[in-house]
């Protein structure tokens, strides 16, 4: 079994194409783009993807429909765009569904929240959050701003390991990552 990860997909959203410049010329093309991605790094039936918030604006039917769509176990941290009511609805199509959770992924502490958390639990000791809700935007320059400071004031790389696994980054690439292909790309490319 593999776990990835993958948050602010936004299937049904068109304004998010132009929000964050997707390229997409259709809200179609982007979903079936995020399907496809998805169905062909997930392919054993047992792998797990955390989904961290801002799945989709549809309605219950549609999350049901799109969910089957999407190969492997699935789990959902709440986000912002995500329904209450909607969510409650296909609770049961997840393992699990959450607004915060601390998991183990091959040994490693991994903190899973929508929104970034600057002094997430034992940032101080290499544990690792996983975020999303800022998409590539201001908000996310400032969070890998602070992160970089922290790490010059302790000295240290194990240090606020900090990560946005929002779809449109180029390191996430509309895809479900692993904690070790997000992990190496510590350095984002258009940060570096």
């Amino acid at each position: 079994m593999t776990i990835r990860y993958l948050a602010d997909m936004h299937f049904d959203h068109a304004n998010i194409i132009a929000y964050d410049n997707r390229p997409f010329n259709s809200v179609d093309e982007m979903n079936e783009a995020l399907i496809a991605n998805w169905n062909r790094v997930v392919t054993d039936p047992e792998d797990l993807t955390w989904i961290l918030g801002d799945f989709c604006v549809g309605d219950a039917a549609r999350w049901r429909e799109l969910l089957g769509r999407l190969n492997g176990r699935k789990a959902l941290i709440f986000g912002n765009h995500d329904d209450p009511g909607t969510v409650e609805a296909v609770r049961g199509l997840f393992e699990d569904a959450a607004e915060y959770r601390e998991i183990l992924d091959g040994g490693r502490h991994v903190v899973l929240c929508h929104y970034p958390i600057l002094a997430f639990r034992d940032h101080y000791f290499g544990w690792v959050h996983l975020y999303g809700h800022v998409h590539s935007s201001y908000e996310w320059n400032v969070t890998e701003n602070a992160k970089r400071l922290l790490k010059q004031l302790y000295v240290r790389e194990d240090i606020c390991r900090m990560f946005n696994t929002g779809a449109m980054l180029p390191y996430m690439n509309y895809t479900p990552r692993t904690l070790d292909e997000i992990v190496l790309s510590d350095t984002p490319p258009e940060q570096s």
